[in-house]
């Protein structure tokens, strides 16, 4: 017979249980201390190091916090973070069981732990600062301080605690630091509206700092984040009005978002070192384990990348051409607030060796090296090649979606129209039109065409020698643009920078990737096809123990075949040796580059490899001042004194000098001999059949292409501006060669697009974080 237990003995078990818990909480109630505010204000400083091994700066651990009393609180402030994070904050214990049990559940299930819900509980999580970890003990810990601190502490003291040690970004540790980071006073001074704006930045100043913080999230821009800031400061005034914390009439009085300071920063971060810290940081912050709050505090030595020589020849090369062409003071409308940006990274690596990110990281908070909004331009030609020799150009016969054996891989030798406002058409044939019906006509660099009348057919290879824009339209849209689309991402580009992806333009550059990102993908080129994510820390340690090491978390991989990218490496040299970018030539040395210009303009790039370094240089004009809303990328006609600026101009002068420089010492290495690849495809639209032989066939035998003439296939002496706009019937887009950007083509491409609607040029308010972007 089974033994069923009295319901004495169930009872006594219950309360022996319970009894057990309750004696476990009051020894955890009892052996937690109370946080001492003051205690939370230490911090080691970081170190820096270059990729010799010698120091390059210890900064990071600097306190920026002055405990101040709570008589110095303003009420507004007070306030204004119990109306937006614990109305209930002055009558409450101090503790969210509701919250605590959520937490719970959530750890439970394996997700991350999540942030006390009450102010006396964020008090305690700030202030356990020497138990940083994400467990379920230290959650446990926490709920014992909170009850006891709500329980033996006064409000005010929570309050002053909480403010004294709240973190609002920029550095700025407590309410005094951040009044005088954002606003440039004493905290008591604050008057309703600068608090409304603190007690939002608390949220998380990642995404609310109007600043941004691409480095840590490259959605963080300054746009978003001030569109984010200001949402939610109106929503704080209101709620502190329906919560009869401020009156209606005072809260009239404030009817604009404060006018936040720009970021300042400790002068040790002077010139390029501020770039360099700030991309570092946001490589740990991406691809470590490392928090910003610990890095905050410090005590970590970062081993880059950055070559200390490097970095300063691309700075030196920058400030040559600057101080040799750009005169502001002479030619205000045409030479101010131009800006310059590059990256070098290893091909076999993908390490960053050096970057520019601007004059001066205390001055200039934009990382011009990541994330500014500038299209690339023709620079993203070789993708397109790319795509089409590792795919192949669709059959017309069939649907959209073709597997690769149904395709015809493309060879450089293969003809295509080089005609100015060319009729684009869909892979089958088709005319390409938008909603509106409109044809799209695709217009080449100084409306000339290329080829002999009247077929103008001219090769893939010359096609980018002189960046016709035309046949690489085409040959997107025969390949596919998601096909495109992935052979960029494959060479090392980001997903969330390219954009236009169902516009024929899509395919001479209408996307903007950072410099760092474009100098690593064409690193893929140059490494015959094996692609390294580009990198900035080498190793992290902390107290004399590695904590992160680059080589056990990041391995190459095949993006291309190795005859894909020496083919695309072979047509880049065309374009060095005897088409756009002839004044990147360097002495004794083989270079593969690509020349770009964008629409209007308004950036221009140049982009090239030796067999050891890859560089990426762009310039672009756009006001420093973020406070200008309705800022944007300016044209650049007649900057530094050019008619236009091209890709072949500023950006391959800086771009030679600095690679000069950079390779002294280095053996010359050459380019692989690329393996044939691909048929001839003859994209002529006549139906007259078109011969395809194999390669080897056509080694032995070639058929011979149409001789242009030189007037037909040299590019224009001075290009004009490029046109990425797809939706402007009357847009051209004429261009130089390229540099980076994120506007269409240029020497080497521009669009003449259907649709007419204004150009959108909003994106270049998109401009990274305190210094920088994400990339790095």
């Amino acid at each position: 017979m089974r033994w069923v237990p009295s319901w004495r003995q169930v009872t006594g078990l219950l309360i022996g249980f319970f009894g057990s818990l309750v004696a476990a909480a009051g020894i955890g109630y009892a052996v937690v201390a109370v946080p001492n505010a003051a205690e939370a204000a230490t911090a080691q400083n970081n170190v820096y190091y270059w990729s010799d091994g010698s120091q390059m700066v210890a900064t990071g651990g600097e306190v920026n916090r002055q405990i101040i009393a709570y008589e110095k609180i303003p009420k507004a402030m007070r306030y204004a973070v119990m109306s937006a994070e614990n109305k209930t904050f002055e009558t409450d214990s101090g503790v969210d069981p509701m919250g605590i049990a959520r937490a719970v559940v959530n750890m439970a299930k394996g997700g991350q732990t999540q942030g006390g819900s009450t102010i006396t509980q964020q008090y305690v999580k700030n202030a356990m600062l020497d138990d940083q970890s994400q467990t379920l003990s230290r959650k446990v810990k926490e709920l014992f301080i909170s009850v006891k601190v709500g329980a033996s502490v006064d409000k005010d003291e929570i309050m002053r605690g909480y403010l004294n040690t709240a973190y609002f970004g920029r550095g700025a540790y407590g309410l005094q630091a951040a009044a005088r980071t954002y606003f440039g006073v004493d905290a008591e001074k604050l008057n309703p509206s600068q608090c409304a704006f603190l007690a939002a930045v608390l949220k998380g100043a990642t995404y609310y700092d109007p600043a941004g913080a691409t480095s840590i999230d490259p959605a963080a821009t300054s746009q978003a984040n001030t569109k984010r800031a200001t949402e939610r400061w109106i929503w704080i005034f209101n709620e502190m009005v329906k919560d009869n914390h401020l009156s209606a009439a005072e809260r009239a009085k404030y009817p604009d978002f404060p006018k936040i300071q720009r970021p300042r920063s400790n002068a040790q971060l002077g010139g390029q070192i501020g770039y360099l810290v700030d991309t570092a940081k946001g490589y740990i912050l991406n691809n470590t384990k490392i928090t910003q709050k610990q890095l905050e505090q410090g005590g970590f030595e970062i081993h880059t990348t950055f070559d200390k020589d490097k970095v300063k020849e691309l700075e030196k090369a920058v400030n040559k051409v600057r101080k040799e062409n750009i005169k502001p003071d002479l030619r205000p409308d045409t030479d101010t607030h131009v800006q310059f940006g590059g990256a070098s990274v290893s091909p076999k690596s993908g390490a960053i060796e050096a970057i520019y990110g601007g004059e001066d990281a205390t001055k200039h908070f934009t990382n011009n090296a990541d994330v500014t909004g500038a299209q690339v331009g023709s620079v993203f030609k070789p993708y397109v090649l790319a795509a089409a020799m590792t795919w192949g150009k669709r059959d017309p016969d069939l649907d959209p979606d073709q597997a690769q054996d149904e395709r015809t891989i493309v060879s450089p030798k293969s003809l295509y129209n080089g005609k100015n406002n060319l009729k684009i058409r869909d892979y089958n044939g088709e005319i390409w039109t938008n909603e509106e019906g409109k044809e799209w006509l695709q217009a080449n660099d100084g409306d000339e065409s290329y080829g002999s009348a009247p077929k103008y057919q001219i090769d893939l290879r010359e096609a980018m020698r002189v960046s016709a824009n035309s046949p690489y339209v085409q040959l997107g849209m025969d390949v596919g643009l998601d096909r495109v689309k992935e052979a960029a991402i494959e060479a090392g580009l980001k997903k969330d920078s390219l954009t236009g992806t169902g516009f024929p333009s899509f395919s001479i550059g209408i996307s903007d990737p950072s410099a760092i990102r474009m100098a690593g993908s064409y690193a893929t080129f140059a490494a015959s096809g094996k692609q390294n994510d580009p990198f900035s820390v080498k190793t992290v340690e902390y107290e004399g123990l590695t904590v992160f090491d680059h080589d056990e978390v990041s391995k190459p991989k095949r993006a291309f075949t190795a005859a894909v990218a020496d083919n695309v490496t072979d047509v880049l040299k065309t374009v060095v040796d005897e088409g756009t970018g002839t004044s990147a030539q360097l002495t004794g040395r083989e270079v593969a580059g690509k020349t770009g210009t964008t629409d209007g303009n308004k950036s221009a790039w140049f982009v090239g490899y030796t067999p050891q370094l890859s560089t990426a240089i762009s310039m672009y004009r756009m006001d420093d001042d973020e406070s200008n809303k309705n800022r944007t990328f300016l044209e650049m006609y007649g900057t530094g004194g050019q008619e236009t600026i091209h890709g072949a101009s500023f950006p391959a002068e800086i771009w030679h000098d600095y690679m000069e420089d950079a390779l002294k010492g280095v053996e010359p290495e050459d380019f692989p001999e690329p393996e044939p690849i691909g048929v001839i495809v003859n994209d002529d639209p006549d139906p007259t059949p078109t011969p395809t032989p194999t390669q080897s066939e056509e080694e032995e035998d070639p058929e011979p292409s149409p001789t242009p003439t030189e007037s037909e296939i040299l590019p224009s002496p001075s290009p004009s501006e490029t046109c990425t706009n797809p939706f402007d019937t009357t847009c051209e887009e004429t261009g130089g060669t390229d540099t980076g950007g994120t506007d269409v083509g240029g020497t080497d491409g521009g669009v003449t697009a259907s649709p007419s609607e204004p150009e959108d040029d909003s994106r270049g308010n998109q401009n990274g974080g305190l210094f920088g972007g994400n990339d790095g």
